[in-house]
């Protein structure tokens, strides 16, 4: 696993003890992929917000750092919400082989989160510049 970010990174929250089952099987998918058919994920920019949004208050959650260029499946960004702020959705199972880090991501005492210091100062893509 790399050190520092990726410049095209893509992210992903999900529960240690879901990554951990990804880890020992191989390949992840969330509970929803079946219904959904793909995978929700952020840009470095989107994880903070959505982490409030949606997983205020837990602390058993870990951010997965994936790599696109090393998936064989399509990552599409799309809103399917009806806003206009673009997420990227990746439509296949995630191998481990493309998660180039894990980032423990629990939220502070208020319920809130902050992105681990090696993400702070990506751009809006998640690119370096």
């Amino acid at each position: 696993m790399s050190e520092s970010p990726r410049r095209d990174a893509l992210f992903h929250i999900t529960s240690a003890d879901e990554a951990n089952d990804a880890a020992r099987s191989g390949t992840y998918a969330p509970g929803t992929f079946d219904a959904e058919g793909f995978i929700h994920c952020s840009y470095s920019h989107q994880v903070r917000a959505v982490a409030d949004r949606i997983f205020g208050g837990r602390s058993d959650l870990v951010l997965l750092e994936i790599d696109p260029a090393r998936l064989s499946c399509d990552v599409v960004d799309e809103n399917l919400e009806g806003g206009t702020e673009r997420f990227p959705h990746i439509y296949g199972r995630l191998p481990v082989s493309a998660i180039v880090r894990v980032h423990q991501f629990p939220c502070d005492a208020t319920g809130r989160f902050e992105l681990p210091a090696v993400l702070n100062g990506l751009p809006p893509s998640g690119r370096r510049p």
